[in-house]
């Protein structure tokens, strides 16, 4: 059915068509600082940040000790995990949605921590600017 994406890659997809939905614009993969790489962030219409953590398993969850340092990247963090996901092992400090590959639905709101205002210009900047080198390489993918 979906040969070419991973789980993760899947539930990623779910987030962001469903982040879309909410009006925000998601980035799948992001570096918003040297050593961390985020699965989705996006941005909301209200310039709020958000961070979700795509884990497609129990080990893959377990296996995660960065998670702790995106919290200082975004108003609001989430995990993001397939319906048979065991939800009682997630952080109640941190929001889940649900998700698969055409979907998703938040099931906890995240706790809201607001960004500094520098670093959330900083971080805005590089979003942008990442998206549109993005659809630059699509567009002429010999840059």
């Amino acid at each position: 059915m979906h040969e070419n994406h991973q789980p993760g890659q899947l539930l990623a997809r779910g987030v962001a068509r469903h982040l879309h939905s909410l009006n925000f614009s998601p980035l799948l993969e992001f570096v918003p600082t040297s050593g961390l790489r985020v699965d989705v962030m996006a941005i909301g219409a209200k310039g709020e940040i958000w961070i979700i953590e795509c884990k497609s398993s129990k080990a893959d969850f377990q296996s995660d000790d960065k998670w702790h340092g995106y919290l200082e990247w975004c108003d609001q963090y989430f995990w993001a995990v397939s319906p048979d996901f065991p939800t009682e092992l997630l952080p109640d400090e941190t929001g889940i949605i649900l998700a698969d590959g055409y979907g998703a639905e938040i099931i906890r709101d995240a706790p809201n921590t607001t960004l500094a205002a520098a670093r959330r210009k900083k971080l805005t900047l590089k979003f942008a600017r990442n998206a549109a080198q993005r659809l630059q390489s699509l567009t002429d993918p010999r840059l």
